[in-house]
């Protein structure tokens, strides 16, 4: 029989009767995290229990895997051959589970999501709300604002982006689209009628979203396909679609809006639809997560709710021609 090496010997986390897979999620995450405290945020635990694992995994396997200093944290050699394989090993044990639990595992535990500040206390959580409605023993958390995400560093499971993904690296489902319209405040027009066509809404003062339109506006008639292109010269820029709408029904300026934000405000005659049979060009929805061999129940379940409610959310709230 074999001589069993001491260091195999070692318990695995003490005290806590962890097993190795544990201990190995726990290296990859510190290593993803960046640090032990970011890691035990994640995981929800404390950073001398992280610190623990990552001892007790490094006695197991008889080698140094992270060079710790003060100010930084560093993969040994290696520490970087057993990232590479504990990513691969993780992978696998997680396709293992699915495929021993069945395709149709309930998922449990908890979904980390970013949406955008304004679709994300709207739009998206209706078909939030079926999700959790469907799936009890799941919880999410459910970070809005408007950055681009960090996957891995804050242990994010997916994100909703309206417009083009700017990472071309990560996976991304288009959920739908945006229609967006001009509107104003009636004030705002003086007493005239309303404008029909883009070329007379050059001369109205404007409120700018300045992630999509700063000092241009470029719109297309619903029905044709032609496209009028004018300035405009802002009297407000921002980049809140809530601060757009409360300043259009002030009447600081014109502006174009998702046409879901404004329907309270069109229907009680706050605002009125400019140009109404044209329309700025649709901003795109996608669902982004970072590429993976497997993907857990928890997201794929998601995932399919998400590509089901969300173009309804969105479609539903298109103006009329």
């Amino acid at each position: 029989m074999p001589t069993i090496p001491k260091a195999a010997q070692a318990p695995l986390d003490a005290g806590a009767g962890a097993d190795r897979m544990l201990l190995i999620e726990t290296f990859v995450r510190i290593v993803d995290a960046g640090s032990l405290s970011a890691a035990a945020q994640q995981l929800g635990s404390t950073q001398p229990t992280i610190s623990r694992r990552l001892q007790a995994l490094e006695r197991s396997l008889g080698v140094r895997l992270l060079q710790r200093s003060t100010h930084a944290m560093n993969l040994t050699d290696d520490g970087v051959r057993c990232y590479d394989r504990a990513k691969d090993l993780i992978a696998s044990w997680q396709s293992f589970e699915s495929t021993v639990r069945g395709a149709n595992d309930e998922p449990a535990g908890t979904l980390r999501v970013v949406a955008p500040h304004a679709f994300g206390q709207q739009q998206f959580v209706t078909p939030l709300a079926e999700y959790l409605a469907r799936y009890p023993r799941m919880n999410v958390e459910w970070s809005l604002h408007d950055r681009p995400p960090q996957f891995i560093a804050d242990g994010i499971d997916c994100a909703i982006q309206v417009g083009l993904p700017p990472d071309p690296d990560v996976v991304a489902v288009r959920l739908g689209e945006v229609p967006r319209i001009v509107v104003a405040a009636p004030a705002l027009l003086g007493g005239g009628p309303v404008p029909q066509h883009p070329r007379e809404l050059g001369a109205l003062p404007w409120v700018a979203l300045r992630m999509f339109y700063r000092d241009e506006v470029t719109l297309a008639h619903a029905q044709s396909g032609a496209t009028e292109t004018f300035p405009i010269a802002p009297r407000l820029s921002t980049d809140g679609l809530y601060a757009v709408r409360t300043a259009a029904v002030l009447g600081v300026g014109a502006g174009i809006v998702s046409a879901w934000a404004v329907a309270d405000e069109l229907a009680d005659g706050r605002l009125v639809q400019l140009a109404p049979a044209w329309r700025a060009a649709p901003l795109p929805v996608y669902l982004v997560y970072p590429p993976a061999r497997f993907y857990p129940a928890r997201l794929r379940r998601f995932i399919e709710i998400m590509r089901a409610g969300v173009p309804h959310t969105l479609l539903g709230a298109s103006p009329p021609v």
